[in-house]
């Protein structure tokens, strides 16, 4: 989000279930805060949707261990990706944690992120990643590009 705005990207919209995080980044951002949409809402939870060509997601979908809170995720992701819009998701990959801070999650490849997102949306490709915790432990991540079918 900072290189987008840092970049002159007017049309930026930044969601977290958390309150003091959105705090911090505003800070960080100083006054290109003003060219960010704010949202703070847990993502399976109503919240208002705005169209969108790219959305980002860095590390919350594997959280969601209940298939009732992926499918609310998938439907919002639905509403608000435009046609021809661009989905990046960051999970844990299937050789990655079972549990991060302290919780449990779902771990995924491209295909079976694929598979959560149903028709419509075509993997484009999947990056492995070994993530560096501030503590030091690795984690297997795979970062993964959908292109949402046209009408």
């Amino acid at each position: 989000m900072d290189h987008l705005v840092t970049r002159g990207v007017q049309c930026v919209t930044v969601l977290d279930i958390s309150g003091a995080a959105l705090a911090l980044a505003r800070a960080r951002l100083g006054s290109g805060q003003a060219r960010v949409t704010w949202i703070e809402a847990d993502v399976t939870d109503e919240w208002p949707v705005p169209a969108v060509d790219i959305w980002h997601d860095r590390a919350v979908f594997h959280f969601l261990i209940g298939s009732e809170d992926r499918s609310r995720y998938v439907a919002h992701l639905r509403q608000a990706v435009k046609p021809h819009g661009t989905v990046i998701i960051a999970a844990f990959a299937l050789d990655g944690p079972e549990r991060c801070s302290g919780l449990p999650v779902q771990r995924y490849s491209g295909e079976t992120l694929g598979a959560e997102l149903g028709v419509g949306f075509e993997l484009v490709e999947t990056v492995s990643e070994a993530h560096r915790t501030p503590l030091g432990a690795v984690q297997s991540f795979c970062y993964s590009r959908f292109h949402r079918a046209g009408p």
